[in-house]
């Protein structure tokens, strides 16, 4: 986490700098900024999934129908207490 906060700092900096010098940025357009953050974003998710061991088809149809089907009766048993004794 350290190095991604030192490269991002190191980042604004040099791009303050630029708008100081009025320079123009080597940068890619911002279209190309946004979809390598969302292949970092997805890739991150991925790595998420793996981890939950997540069934993804499953989820992706409840997501997608909204509906459970594979409900199990969640039926709870009373235990009965035991004697009282006085």
């Amino acid at each position: 986490m350290k190095v991604l906060l030192i490269s991002f700092a190191v980042g604004l900096f040099v791009g303050v700098l630029y708008g100081v010098i009025r320079v123009k940025s080597p940068a890619p357009p911002i279209v190309a900024l946004l979809g390598l953050l969302g292949m970092v974003l997805g890739e991150q998710l991925g790595g998420w999934i793996l981890t939950q061991k997540v069934n993804v088809t499953h989820s992706a149809s409840v997501c997608l129908v909204a509906k459970n089907w594979d409900q199990r009766s969640h039926t709870q048993t009373a235990v009965p207490a035991p004697p009282h004794t006085d």
